[in-house]
């Protein structure tokens, strides 16, 4: 087990070369994420759960009862033993030829089955009133999430200069305002994990599943590499959009038509700018520090012929590059006790040929 956490935590995979995890450890002078923080997402996101279940009880259902959503659900089936254990053993869409052998059976007519089978499907399903009670959770979190990472970036440097994001990467401090939107943000999709398992299952649950494991995934790496100031940017875009479908949902469900297609209309703006203008176009420029193996080997070659050596800290800014790429990157050391200013020259001169 030690040999495979050693090869999945290798520091030439994650992290820029000639730094080592020993380096991002906490000091005196400055406080960096540590994996060890995120422990804290697991009672916090049972926190958050029981949030929720206090919210939709005493918060959200009184609004739903005063919009005349009734908890009335779908029509239930007859009660039947045999039918109900090939419902949950078996299968919930019964074939001609097993719908035949129960109509035998029971001496049903084929038709009678089918609508039972319908009816007990339906049963799964949640009532509206279950349905805008989630929503109505979830768009209060989306809003406040999302006011509050607009109000912290908007003071972050890396906000109206992308490239801030990588200067002196990964020497950059934790502030409690960054770890705060971190830990909530993990904390909150670890809540909605766990409440897959207890709430009423849907089509979606292995996709939503699968999303949830995504979403965990990405923000827990990109804390223990600190690459949370790319991360910051990229939560709080994909929050923009979140609570406005589920503002649509809830229109929906109270029946509210237009005010259903008003949300859903913004949604769509708002979705696409963020997630397929934005995103995409703006994103890319968080990475333009990044150099592609063959313009690492140059650098490395350079270093090597001039018997030169960057120090592990303290490290200077990144150098800018046109493209993106795939590999590490490079710091350069702007101090003489490492580099001459001859060497200094032909550094620049070198970046100076790879980035054009």
């Amino acid at each position: 087990m030690a040999g495979i956490l050693a090869w999945f935590w290798n520091e030439r995979f994650w992290l820029p070369h000639n730094v080592t995890w020993a380096d991002l450890k906490n000091t005196e002078e400055a406080t960096f994420p540590q994996a060890e923080d995120l422990y804290l997402a697991f009672p916090l996101a049972f926190f958050i759960f029981m949030v929720r279940l206090v919210f939709e009880r005493f918060i959200a259902k009184p609004c739903a009862l005063g919009l005349n959503i009734q908890a009335n659900g779908p029509q239930k089936a007859q009660p039947n033993a045999i039918l109900e254990k090939v419902f949950t053993a078996i299968t919930k869409h019964p074939d001609e030829k097993r719908l035949e052998g129960l109509s035998k059976q029971l001496d049903w007519d084929v038709r009678s089955i089918q609508r039972w089978f319908r009816q007990r499907r339906n049963q799964e399903k949640p009532s509206t009133l279950t349905r805008f009670c989630e929503s109505m959770w979830r768009f209060t979190f989306y809003l406040y999430v999302f006011t509050y990472g607009v109000r912290f970036l908007k003071k972050t440097p890396w906000l109206w200069n992308t490239k801030q994001c990588w200067y002196n990467y990964p020497y950059q401090p934790l502030t409690p305002d960054l770890h705060y939107y971190y830990i909530l943000e993990l904390s909150f999709y670890w809540s909605l994990m766990f409440s897959q398992f207890t709430d009423i299952k849907r089509k979606d649950f292995v996709i939503m599943f699968l999303h949830h494991l995504a979403t965990i995934s990405l923000i827990t790496f990109s804390y223990v590499n600190n690459m949370a100031r790319v991360g910051t940017l990229v939560m709080c875009l994909h929050d923009a959009a979140d609570g406005l479908l589920e503002a649509a949902k809830m229109a929906n469900y109270a029946k509210l038509q237009k005010l259903c297609d008003l949300m859903f209309v913004m949604f769509a703006i708002v979705f696409i700018t963020t997630r397929l203008g934005i995103f995409p176009l703006w994103c890319p420029r968080m990475t333009e520090v990044i150099l592609n193996p063959a313009q690492m080997r140059k650098i490395q070659y350079f270093l090597q012929r001039t018997h030169t050596t960057l120090p592990p800290t303290p490290m200077g800014p990144v150098a800018p590059v046109a493209q993106m790429g795939t590999s590490q990157v490079v710091h350069v050391q702007r101090n003489t006790n490492y580099f001459t200013p001859q060497d200094l020259n032909k550094v620049n001169s070198l970046l100076l040929e790879i980035f054009n």
